[in-house]
Order: structure tokens, then sequence, then C-alpha cells
């Protein structure tokens, strides 16, 4: 099975590139990992109206730090033609803009929330998939080794019951509040995990989201499960009762047999990972063949997610966590439906599997409904030209997960060292020893402890950063100096990421002031084609696109940013370090396999770094 979740969100700012998704954090896996065992009294949104706003940091501020962010990748000269640049903006058009910018943040809770969804989202144009979803390996895959043929759906129904459970949980605001600290985190993303699909448009994209809790009313409680290029959709409350294993199996073995034994189907599903604008006119040319495909399609917007039974994919039997990866990004686009906020997807090795007490009686329950779409030779012609320019793409697409063993967590934390930013810090040497430069990157901090808050931008390629790099690489440096560079390095990042929680970075702070200079008709300011600001990273371009997943055994993977960059996703435990690591194979500049086994050397390399300080 892999978490193939649209509602997570990597994106800079200016998410212009397409690399923005619906905004549900990385904590809602943990959540769902967990299964929610330490039940409260407390209500999961009770405390979603007494969230703080999300401030406007000053100006000034805002300025500065940007300045700060672009001394990598500048010569002297450079950088003073955008201290100009940046001085001309804070005192003329860049002063007029934010304080129409705190007008309006007067009238909003969240005054980017809006702005957020359609220009970093719903606006894009480019395909949802590959671009924008991203896939990970179940949290419990480990326990799936060795692999074994025949076990797909007999895994699937047990992690499915896992899935309904959470739902339910959350149906019923049983889930536990997240909290950093003290401080509440909003929970409003929650909402988006079930009965959530995004409706392409010709233009702009919507968000059709049917999930209610119990105290708010009815909501949806079917599945849709694709299979072999069909649809077919089943109840998962039967008689008041949610469905055991047992019975969610009756249904997926109805199902895989159909499929096995009669032709495939047309496999629409594929359409959804065409760019949204081709999408929306095949959408539409669907409806008007035929008024009951909107029906259809109504039925599978409404579910609760998607379940994706894979066995056609190229090496569909995945073998190791790279391949479960790969394929999660890159498999049978005909059983997945890209605008689902969840789809679960299991290969016929069944590389999944969880545990759980139930009965083996199945009650007499109505078998699946197929979907059948009204197709024409049109729509099977598109189908076809959809999947040949999607395998061109992916094939193109490099992809390893490897896990560090040598130590975690626990280590890191003992030498009095932040674990991610030792990640963030350790990407930033081997990005230097593999280039030879400063590679722009961009981190995902958390801005959830404002009402609706989301994520901001943490510039881990910082001057402290490149410093402590070059001592790195220079033999005459000595030891002393190095750790003292590395400690002054850690400091600045974590005094960033700090900053960015709080509400206080700046990358958000210039979207929103180019956003409004846009919605007032106004020219595009100097500082936003500035040489520095590409260079840096700012408008998607960042070469380094990264974010820690967590400090569970949830482990997730996106595309880089940009054709000459890397996606890179980890997540930290005590005892190892995961990473999954893509790059374009057609990009001779990056090797996703060369970057992440120089990570894990310099993990080394900053552990011996410690030990030597201390001798």
């Amino acid at each position: 099975m892999l978490l193939w979740l649209q509602t997570y969100e990597k994106s800079s700012i200016l998410a212009l590139s397409g690399t923005a998704f619906l905004s549900v954090d990385v904590l809602r896996i943990c959540a769902m990992e967990k299964q929610v065992l330490e039940l409260s009294e407390e209500r999961t949104f009770q405390y979603q109206d007494s969230l703080p706003s999300l401030p406007v940091p000053p100006l000034g501020e805002s300025l500065s730090k940007y300045l700060d962010s672009v001394k990598p990748f500048l010569s002297q000269e450079e950088y003073q033609r955008t201290e100009n640049i940046v001085k001309k903006f804070e005192n003329g058009i860049g002063k007029e803009l934010h304080q129409k910018l705190l007008e309006r943040a007067k009238t909003r809770r969240n005054w980017l929330e809006d702005w957020w969804l359609n220009v970093a989202y719903l606006d894009l144009r480019i395909p949802t998939q590959i671009y924008c979803n991203i896939g990970g390996p179940s949290p419990f895959i480990e326990h799936c080794w060795p692999v074994k043929e025949g076990t797909q759906i007999e895994r699937a129904c047990v992690n499915i019951w896992h899935t309904l459970q959470f739902w339910d949980l959350l149906r019923t605001e049983k889930v536990p509040i997240e909290r950093s600290g003290d401080a509440v985190l909003d929970m409003s993303q929650f909402r988006n995990v079930f009965c959530t699909c995004k409706i392409p448009g010709v233009t702009r994209d919507s968000i059709s989201s049917h999930f209610k809790t119990e105290t708010e009313g009815e909501c949806p409680s079917h599945l849709i499960v694709l299979c072999r290029g069909r649809v077919f959709a089943f109840d998962a409350i039967h008689e008041g009762n949610m469905m055991t294993p047992p019975e969610i199996f009756r249904q997926l073995a109805y199902i895989q047999k159909r499929c096995q034994s009669e032709p495939d189907g047309p496999g629409l599903a594929a359409l959804t990972s065409n760019d949204r604008t081709k999408w929306a006119e095949l959408r539409q040319y669907l409806i008007d063949l035929d008024p009951k495909n909107l029906t259809l399609l109504e039925k599978i917007q409404k579910s609760l997610f998607v379940v994706s039974l894979d066995d056609a994919s190229p090496h569909a039997t995945p073998e190791d966590y790279s391949e479960v990866t790969r394929l999660g990004l890159t498999g049978d686009l005909t059983v997945r439906w890209g605008d689902k906020s969840y789809n679960s997807i299991f290969f016929s090795n069944g590389t999944s599997s969880a545990f759980c007490d139930g009965s083996d009686n199945v009650r007499d329950i109505p078998w699946p409904e197929e979907l059948v779409f009204t197709v024409d030779q049109k729509l099977k012609n598109e189908i076809g030209l959809t999947k040949e320019l999607y395998y061109k793409k992916v094939s193109d697409l490099e992809l390893v997960n490897y896990a560090f063993t040598s130590f975690g967590k626990a280590l890191i934390k003992k030498k009095k060292l932040h674990p991610d930013t030792f990640v963030q810090l350790a990407l930033q040497m081997a990005f230097y020893k593999c280039h030879g430069r400063p590679g722009c990157c961009y981190e995902t901090a958390m801005t959830r402890r404002f009402y609706h808050g989301r994520t901001e931008t943490v510039r881990s390629c910082t001057m402290e950063a490149v410093e402590w790099c070059k001592s790195m690489l220079d033999p005459s440096d000595s030891t002393y100096q190095r750790i003292q560079l590395m400690h002054k390095a850690f400091a600045k990042h974590n005094k960033m990421r700090k900053e960015c929680e709080n509400g206080k970075g700046f990358d958000r702070h210039l979207l929103g002031l180019l956003l409004i200079a846009q919605e007032q008709g106004l020219p595009v300011p100097e500082l936003y084609v500035d040489k520095a600001f590409t260079a840096s990273g700012g408008g998607g371009n960042f070469v380094l696109s990264t974010s820690l997943t967590g400090y569970t055994k949830f482990n997730g993977s996106a595309l880089p940013m940009v054709h000459h960059g890397y996606g890179f996703f980890y997540s930290i435990r005590d005892d190892r370090i995961l990473a999954t690591c893509s790059s374009w194979k057609s990009c001779p500049e990056t090797d996703a396999k060369v970057l992440c086994r120089t990570v894990f050397q310099c993990f080394h390399d900053m552990l011996q770094l410690t030990v030597a300080a201390q001798l």
C-alpha cells in the first residue's frame, strides 16, 4: 500500500512552477499511523475558533531576511544592486503594498488562505500526477517483508479497515488535537482527508468536499475501487455498522475475480493525469456524451477515498522501498484518480500489512457496483495518448529510498544538536561536494499555530551554512574552526525555523505583496524580476525541495521543483534516518543516488566532528 497524498504541501513562494498542494500536514499521517489510542474529552475541532490570526510581519524585517537569504548566490556587485532594489522597494511601492496587505489582514483571520488555495494550487495547469502529488510507502510496510504474491487483497482489507477506523474517529471528533509544546495546532486540514476531490476547470480548479462530523450531519461512506481500468463502488457501512476486514475482503475478492476473468476497462482514471485545462475539457465532453457520466463522476468525487489495486504497472511487484516509492508516484495511471485527496495503493505482492482482531463472520451485504461510463472513440484515443505521454515522462524519473542505519535522533540529540537541522546541514554540505556551489533550498515549516495556518519557507542555504561547508572541504582548516562554524550554522537554521513557525517568515509575506500588486493591476515590482530572486529560489526555483515528514515511520517523496534540482524528503527515527531523493535522468547535472549517498557520508563526517571536538 502507498499513501498517495495530493493533500501535502511542499511548495515555495510563488508556486507557479507546479509544486504546491492543498495542505494536510504529515502530522495527520502520524495520527493515522498510531490509530489514535490516546482518546481524551477534547474534541478534534473544538479550539479552531480560538486560534490566533495569521500575522503580517513588519516589512523591514522581511526585506532584511530576504537580503540575507540571497547572499550565497550573488557576487558583491550583484548583491549591491539587489540591496538598492530592495531599499527602493521598501521606501516606495513596497510600503504601499504592505499597507494594503495590513488592511486585508484586518478583515481576514488568515490573510493568505484564499490566495494560497488559488495561486499555489487551483490555478496550476500542469498535471496533478506526477508533478503535484506525493507518494510514500505505508508506515507498516517493513512488516510485509518478505513480500508474497497473492496477498494483495488480504493485506488491503486490513489496511482499509484501519483507515476506516480513523475516518470514524475523525467523524466523532476523537482524533487528539495536535500540539507544539503547549500551543494548540490548527486541525482544519484534517477535514480534507476524506470525501474530498479536486474538480478540473478550464482556468482554475475547484474543491469538492463532503466530509461532515457526526454533529454536522450525514457524510458519504462509500469507497471507490480501481482495478484494471474499471471502477467499482461499495459502502463501508452496512446496516449502521462498519464492515469488518473479512467483509472488505469479500468485496475486494469479488472485484478482483471479475477483473481477472473479464476484459480490462477503458481506464478513464488516466485522464486525471492530463494537464488541468485538457482534463477539464475532456470531463465536460464526457458529461455531454451521457448525463449519467456526471452522476458517476460525482460518486467518485464524494467517496471516502480511492482503493487502487495495481497489478499492471511495470514491475508491479516492488521488492524494495525505492521501487515501492517510485511506483507510488509513477505506477499504473488507470488505477489512480489523481484528483482525490487520498488514494491507497496496493500492489500484487501485498507490500503492506497491519494487524487487528475481528470476527470472521461475513454479513449478506450488497456486492460492489461497477461504475460503467459511456465513452466513445475520441475518449479512448485521449486515454491512450495520455498514457503514452505519462509513461514517457515517468521513465525519466530517478528515485531512491535509502535508510541510514548507523544512528538517528537519539544520538544526534545526545550531542545536543537539533535532528532536523543536522539533516539540513548535511544536505547543504552534500550538495556543495557534488556541485561545487551552494544550493538554494526550500524546507517546509508549519504555521499551524495560527488559524488555518499551513506552511512557510525555511531557506536552508545560509551564509553560515556555506562558510561551514567551505571549511569542511578546506584541509587547512582546523577541527576547532569547523566545529565553531557548524554551531553558528545550527544556530542560524534553528532561529529561522522558529521564526517561520511563529509567523515571522518572509516568503509568504513577499508573495502577499506581489498578489496585492497584481490585484491592483500594477506592474510587477523590480524585486521579483531581479536575478537574486530567482537565483535564491524565489518563484518556485529552489534547486533543493525538501521536507521532514516527521519523527515517525512515515516517509514520502515528491519530484524536484526544477529540472536541474532534487526532491529530498526524510523522516528521522531514534535509530535511523530514512531519505527519499528524486531527480531527472535527462539532467546531466543531477544524480539522486549520488546525492543521497553523499548526504549519508556527511552524517558520518558531522558526527566525527563532534567526537573530535570532545577529545
